[in-house]
């Protein structure tokens, strides 16, 4: 990374001595943004939560890290003196951007305050003017707590509405998080920060499977139930490693004196430290993980990264870390009948072998890269434009974008609530020339360059890569020639990735996009969990833009979500038959086809100068492997 391109990064949540895998990821997240060319500083805490809010121990028993400490850490936060609060916001004025780590409610006020005294506080003011404190990005690992409190909803309404930025790590919660006002979500995949070390040798085990629960016993966690289940089945044994929490440790360990458990069955309560983690999976068979309700969870990853297959609920993140069946067993939560038959199914001669053999290892450096390109990218989101050189330095910038978020799922309606300022950039409909087409292909790199230059001639902000900005342009163009009202209120859904940048320029505008970053075989109707007939806009476009093998669906889930009138906007890869994920010309009309039978109509239009400037780099192209261009299709349902 350039140094220009380095942020000044403080990250403000748990660490070492603290326990448990929030204080692990943050120190984590510490490490690879410093790794990534940042300039990080880890804020942490000499005291943290009252035994009443966490009546375990809180500290690493023996002071061993469970990963290895950041070097430039701070503890100056305590939650016994506000003063602190105050003092070290203060020391973050300087910072571009505060990432702070939520783990509960409770903690809401000191992190407000925090904030406050950093200089921001997204909604404090309608403002005229870009706030001059450090952006802010929360990372949510729970939106709210598993077992609630009463005020939790308004405590975390409170602070969404008040920072720049959401990161949370599953759909559901992306969901809960613009239900209590998030002006911004990013949905992606808690990474691995896994302690322990590497395995270790396994003693061959010829009896029944031993089965391994581990971690903090919480009634969510579903122990209980994997026991009464187990009491069902003979044959495999089960052994819990973690710290017993109030009824729901208690309740464990009684049933592990149920005479049909007693022998098979050993409670160790404790804090399991990292360097016995390692023994501790190797001298078990399967890892369960028999949650009632999750978000997101390493668990998984931690038993295949020590070759062990998992028993989950499909809860949370466990569906897309588990493949039912081939490394692992699912089960729907909360079902003891399924439990029982998953169990039975151990007991089978072979079975847990023939799981383990297809365990592989998870990816520990991809996740990290994805995670701290979405902090990245919303560090830096709705940002003045910037001058290109210093001749352009003293440029006003515009007023500040307006203020806007969706509230999900009131009465099951997805309503877009557009808070104004004015907005930053004044771009209407006549604004943009004709060869900005709805629906378009680009082969030819100099055409990219073109709309790059002309979205910088406009006002919006930058964008460094030309493909995306020809992509966002056209969608754009798609937008106000044909769904704008003059009110900039039509319901805009970008899953299109951070790195595109329609979403910063509707919002530069004054449209209120939600944008969402999704993983796997997801969509934004997925993921908000919208009524049919409530958006007037979904775009999906380089470089998260659809393929061959998706492209279907996307017009599938659109065309119940849109109004009458509504369009959907995609970027596909064109190529060669060869080439993987790319449509051909012929692949194009029979998508055409199919989107009419969807009920959609073609904004533009593909034959004549398209069909051949698709024909023409076809025929100039070198590779029959890869894509030659890149077309945009504007659809518009009937």
């Amino acid at each position: 990374m350039s140094p220009s391109a380095a942020l000044k990064v403080a990250v403000v949540g748990p660490t070492h001595p603290y326990k448990g895998g929030v204080a692990a990821h943050t120190t984590s997240l510490a490490h690879e943004l410093a790794e990534a060319g940042h300039d990080v500083t880890l804020v942490s805490w000499s005291h943290l939560y009252p035994s009443k809010l966490y009546p375990g121990e809180q500290a690493v028993p023996g002071g061993a890290p469970d990963v290895e400490p950041f070097p430039r850490t701070v503890r100056a936060l305590s939650w016994a003196r506000p003063d602190t609060w105050v003092r070290t916001g203060r020391r973050l004025r300087g910072f571009d951007v505060v990432v702070v780590v939520h783990v509960i409610p409770a903690v809401v006020p000191a992190h407000l305050t925090l904030l406050r005294a950093a200089g921001v506080g997204r909604r404090s003011v309608q403002r005229s003017v870009r706030h001059p404190g450090p952006r802010t990005v929360v990372i949510a690992h729970n939106v709210l707590p598993h077992e609630t409190h009463p005020g939790d909803r308004e405590l975390m309404r409170q602070f969404l509405e008040r920072v720049d930025a959401v990161l949370v790590h599953s759909d559901a919660q992306a969901r809960l998080a613009y239900e209590l006002g998030a002006p911004r979500v990013s949905v992606t995949d808690l990474p691995p920060h896994l302690p322990g070390g590497a395995p270790v040798d396994r003693v061959e085990h010829d009896g029944p499977p031993r089965l391994l629960a581990i971690g903090m016993v919480r009634d969510y966690k579903g122990v209980d139930l994997l026991m009464e289940a187990l009491a069902d089945v003979p044959g495999p044994t089960l052994t819990v490693a973690g710290e017993m929490w109030g009824s729901s440790g208690e309740r464990v360990k009684e049933l592990a004196q149920d005479p049909r458990l007693r022998d098979r069955v050993e409670v160790h309560s404790g804090y399991v430290p990292a360097d016995r983690l390692a023994p501790l999976f190797a001298s078990h068979d399967v890892l369960a993980l028999t949650y009632r309700s999750a978000t997101a969870s390493q668990n998984a990853l931690l038993g295949q990264q020590h070759g062990l297959p998992v028993l989950a609920s499909d809860v949370g993140t466990f569906g897309g870390q588990v493949r039912d069946g081939v490394d692992g067993i699912l089960v729907p939560p909360g079902d003891k009948a399924a439990l029982v038959a998953a169990l039975q199914r151990l007991a089978e001669p072979g079975v847990a072998d023939r799981l383990r053999a297809q365990v592989r290892p998870p990816d520990l450096s991809g996740p990290w890269a994805r995670y701290v390109g979405t902090i990245e990218a919303l560090a830096a989101v709705e940002t003045a434009t910037e001058p290109d050189d210093a001749d352009e330095a003293d440029t006003p910038t515009g007023a500040a974008a307006v203020a806007g978020h969706l509230r999900h799922r009131v009465a099951s309606t997805v309503r877009a609530v557009v808070a104004a300022s004015r907005p930053e950039v004044e771009l209407g409909r006549a604004d943009l020339p004709d060869w900005v087409r709805a629906s378009d292909v680009l082969a030819d790199a100099h055409d990219a360059d073109d709309a790059k230059a002309l979205a910088r001639s406009l006002g919006l902000p930058r964008c460094g890569d030309a493909i995306a900005a020809w992509a966002a342009l056209g969608a754009l163009a798609a937008i106000l020639r044909v769904r704008d009202d003059g009110r900039r209120s039509a319901v805009i859904v970008d899953e299109s990735g951070s790195r595109s940048p329609l979403s910063r320029w509707a919002r530069a505008i004054g449209f209120a996009p939600v944008e969402l970053e999704l993983t796997g075989h997801r969509s934004s109707v997925e993921v908000l969990d919208v009524d049919t007939a409530s958006l007037d806009v979904i775009v999906r476009l380089h470089p998260g833009g659809c393929d061959v093998d998706d492209i279907d669906e996307a017009m599938s889930q659109a065309s119940w979500a849109l109004k009458s009138g509504g369009l959907l906007c995609v970027t596909l890869p064109i190529g060669h038959p060869g080439a993987e994920g790319a449509l051909g010309p012929a692949d194009v009309r029979a998508v055409l086809a199919r989107s009419h039978d969807f009920g959609f109509v073609l904004v533009g239009d593909l034959d004549g100068d398209i069909t051949g400037r698709m024909r023409s780099a076809s025929d100039t192209s070198t590779r029959t492997d890869a894509a030659y261009g890149l077309l945009r299709l504007t659809l518009r349902r009937r």
